[in-house]
């Protein structure tokens, strides 16, 4: 950026760029109307600011820009310079300048210190084996990962610290194939968070998911065994042999270079501020983690960000304080729910606790109300936490009716939406309030997606799209489920109907359950039913005239009026002699042929009576339509996988050629892509694709709900390290359970958001079975693997279907004359101004043929405008 571009602006410099930092760039470019400060940010890391809350979520996929927060570089702002992998070394308040590892100086007007914390590791001795590490960057995760496969499948892991972090990293060795060894000095696991009866049910609940707990025992030593492993004593003189130990004992502010610059630092550490969040030097402030506010620091990313704004804002001339911290948590960990909030613990003088336990179940549940029984003090859930939306919220307000009711099993009469007040959050991961939702409500937004959209409630997790609904039906707004006029059900509710009762047409289905004659809503979305259901033609009898264009010509329609072609090539495989066919018959008919995104040729330009002898062709060269034209499995792309590239661990264009000759012809609410890649470099970009399986040297990792398009959305992570069996199993009961309950037109992506409970509910029904419908899925699965026929070639064997393939049904042998091209370098469609057809004629006018020969001739007249 050039001096003059600088000339009157100040200069504040960011020393860190972690989440809070980030966050504070963001909102002073967005609050700075009039561009008076210029950023330069200094971050240690080799990557920009990414989401360290989901570290957890790195594992398996190894992704690291699936982590970036959002705008984390800035793209296209000259006032923000990022230097990447350096550190400040020097603050000299005097000259008002920072000296980075580089060598750079940077002058300041503003300093905002957002150098965050750093991992403690308690001095045991041997903590500094180079076997031992600890769990805080994406460098730290590739570390651990590096041990545990060299250690192997079934090697023990120890985390010393049994809090959060601990529970996070212990869920990090189980996904690497290790057994983990959980190490809590405190009497029970998340002291923090939870009181005894929680920490007991929590530590039930992990322990069934494989964790070993050692809880009231410290960590003394650790050597290396003669076995090449460590030797890990605890404080009670147990042993464990272990392959690494992970410490995550917490967390300490990096307040060392406030302290080498003069800085005066809290008793505790941290970098002293007041509520405004500036030093005692008033052109230096701190935020996040390494800000002790008024001697206080604070390790939660909410409280950073309310530092990042205070400063933001007082940059800008304003006068924000810090307005407090809410230190109410609501966790997942190794899919158990964790949540305390407001006076967790009961410190309040003459507080009540009423409690819910039920070891069986795995349910506890605790809140704290005042001596009277009328104030809601605080609370903790543990392995259900679906009341913390409502409870949060109430804390230091009055009870409606019975406070044990808040936290009864299912049956008690508990708390309506209705009671809660307009600043309760209904969903977390974006923190959205009861009042911005029904605001948007007011204004017109009427259904979840208007909601989702000026909201942005429901659009991560989707687990508060039930509270949404109901907000939507308190406000008086009738969510209709029905899939059109003419069915007062919806497509999920109309395909069990059909399952269940065998209703094999529309005309039975509508005079049976539905009224009128149907519409361009739900007869191909009937359509679509009876074809995932059965393994009839989509052109068989009354089925054929429910389609839409695409689907009744098998073949996608262009703006010229003419189709493109597109046989399958299962993984992106073909044969040399298929490409040869391929060539020549987009010579012989004219055709214009490309490449497509997902590893196939596309055969542009064939008028309607051209295409049965196209698809002879291709059928007689061993191809099959690739259902281009449907909703269904359109591709699997791959990349070229262990059998040739030198980085592959699997055999990626095997597995990629099986799943698309698997799932081939499936017929589904919306279009499916799959993806292979062999190995994490993930060539074949499987994470944005409704399916996408990535190889590791320990078998595949599933990812589902990837979609491109207008709204793209990265996979999430289903199952990670599965064989070739279990693989195959969990992607045809993922298929079939959206099928079955997604609605019309609706891809992977938003259907897994709207789905009650989220990612977390689809595991529990694919992997764990807990609907008890796996078999079934599976089931119907192999019956449409054993009903599967080429779409193209049973038109070709049959005589009344061919009748369909005629430019003009009342005059078969009349080519179409409005049909015609321009090539200039590659062909392209002409739309021309048709004159309107008379009245009774049999044929539009042939009168634009004109002297440029005959109307199935391409006609070369240039570029048109």
């Amino acid at each position: 950026m050039s001096n003059e571009t600088n000339a009157g602006r100040n200069t504040v410099v960011v020393v860190g760029h972690g989440m809070v930092g980030h966050r504070f760039v963001q909102e002073l470019r967005k609050r700075d109307i009039d561009a008076s400060w210029r950023v330069e940010i200094v971050c240690e890391e080799a990557e920009p600011a990414y989401d360290r809350v989901g570290l957890s979520s790195y594992v398996g996929s190894w992704q690291r820009d699936s982590l970036a927060l959002d705008g984390n570089t800035y793209d296209g702002d000259e006032l923000v310079v990022t230097h990447l992998g350096e550190t400040v070394t020097v603050i000299d308040r005097a000259a008002k300048r920072v000296v980075t590892s580089a060598g750079r100086e940077i002058a300041y007007d503003a300093l905002v210190l957002a150098t965050g914390s750093y991992a403690f590791v308690p001095p045991v001795p041997g903590h500094d084996n180079e076997k031992c590490f600890v769990y805080r960057t994406l460098d730290d995760l590739d570390a651990i990962r590096a041990a545990a496969e060299a250690a192997g499948p079934g090697a023990s892991g120890v985390v010393v610290g049994g809090g959060l972090l601990g529970l996070e990293a212990a869920n990090a060795l189980k996904l690497l194939g290790l057994k983990p060894h959980v190490v809590e000095f405190a009497p029970r696991l998340m002291p923090m968070q939870v009181d005894s009866g929680g920490g007991s049910i929590l530590e039930n609940l992990v322990t069934d998911l494989g964790l070993e707990v050692h809880t009231g025992v410290g960590t003394s030593e650790i050597a290396d065994a003669e076995n090449g492993n460590l030797r890990v004593t605890l404080s009670d003189e147990s042993v464990i042999d272990a392959s690494l130990v992970v410490f995550s004992a917490g967390v300490r502010p990096r307040d060392q270079l406030a302290r080498d610059a003069g800085l005066p630092v809290a008793e505790r550490g941290g970098v002293l501020v007041d509520a405004s969040c500036v030093t005692e030097d008033d052109s230096i402030y701190a935020i996040g983690e390494v800000a002790a506010v008024e001697g206080r620091c604070y390790g939660l990313v909410a409280p950073g960000y309310s530092t990042a704004e205070v400063v933001a804002d007082r940059l800008l001339g304003g006068s924000s304080t810090f307005p407090g911290a809410d230190l109410s948590t609501k966790l997942k960990l190794l899919g158990v729910d964790v949540a305390s909030f407001g006076d967790a613990f009961a410190t309040t003088e003459n507080a009540l606790e009423i409690t819910y336990h039920d070891a069986v179940a795995g349910r506890y549940a605790k809140i704290v109300v005042s001596d009277d029984a009328k104030t809601l003090l605080g609370g903790i859930l543990v392995g259900d936490a679906s009341a913390y939306a409502m409870l949060k919220p109430m804390v230091g307000r009055e009870i409606p009716g019975d406070p044990a009711a808040l936290i009864a099993p299912e049956g008690g009469v508990g708390v309506g939406m209705d009671a809660l007040p307009d600043d309760a959050e209904i969903c977390s991961c974006n923190g959205v309030s009861k009042g911005s939702i029904c605001s948007a409500i007011a204004e017109g937004a009427c259904d979840i997606a208007a909601i989702k959209g000026c909201t942005s409630a429901g659009t991560t997790c989707g687990g508060c799209v039930p509270s949404i609904k109901q907000l939507l039906e308190a406000s008086g707004v009738e969510l209709s489920k029905s899939l059109c006029e003419h069915f007062a059900q919806s497509r999920a509710e109309l395909f069990q109907i059909v399952a269940a009762t065998g209703i094999r047409t529309f005309s039975e289905l509508i005079e049976r359950y539905g009224t009128g004659l149907g519409c361009e809503i739900c007869k191909p979305t009937v359509a679509s039913i009876l074809a995932s259901t059965s393994s009839d033609h989509i052109l068989d009898g009354e089925q054929a005239a429910l389609q839409d264009t695409n689907d009744h010509f098998l073949a996608n329609m262009q703006k010229n009026g003419s189709y493109s072609v597109v046989p399958r090539m299962p993984g992106g495989e073909v044969t040399p002699e298929q490409l040869i066919v391929i060539g020549e018959i987009a010579r012989d008919f004219g055709l214009y042929t490309k490449i497509t995104g997902g590893q196939r040729i596309d055969l542009f330009g064939a008028r309607v009576d051209q295409l049965p002898e196209i698809w002879r062709r291709l059928v007689d060269a061993g191809m099959e339509s690739g259902h281009a034209y449907g909703k269904s499995l359109r591709t699997v792309k791959s990349c070229v996988g262990s059998t040739w590239c030198r980085y592959g661990v699997q055999d990626s264009v095997g597995m990629a050629v099986f799943l698309e000759k698997r799932y081939r012809g499936l017929r589904s609410p919306h279009k499916l892509k799959f993806g292979v890649s062999g190995c994490a470099r993930e060539c074949a970009e499987a994470r944005g694709k409704d399916v996408g399986v990535i190889a590791t040297e320990h078998g595949w990792n599933l990812y589902v709900g990837g979609n491109g398009g207008q709204s793209p959305r990265h996979a999430q992570l289903l199952a990670s390290g599965v064989d070739d069996e279990t693989l195959v199993a969990y992607i045809d009961r993922y298929l079939m359970f959206y099928i079955r309950t997604a609605d019309r037109l609706q891809r992977t992506a938003p259907w897994l958001e709207s789905l009650d409970g989220g990612l977390d509910h689809l595991k529990a029904v694919v992997c764990e079975d807990s609907l008890g419908i796996a078999a079934d899925l599976e089931e119907a699965m192999d019956r449409h693997v054993a009903g599967y026929q080429d779409e193209w070639a049973a038109v070709l064997d049959d005589e009344e279907k061919l009748k369909r393939f005629v430019s003009f049904v009342n005059a078969p042998d009349v080519v179409d004359p409005t049909i015609r091209f321009a090539e200039y370098e590659r062909k392209v469609p002409v739309l021309l101004d048709l004159p309107q057809v008379r009245p009774g004629a049999s044929t539009p006018s042939d009168s634009r043929a004109g002297a440029d020969g005959p109307a199935n001739e391409p006609v070369k007249e240039g570029v048109p405008t």
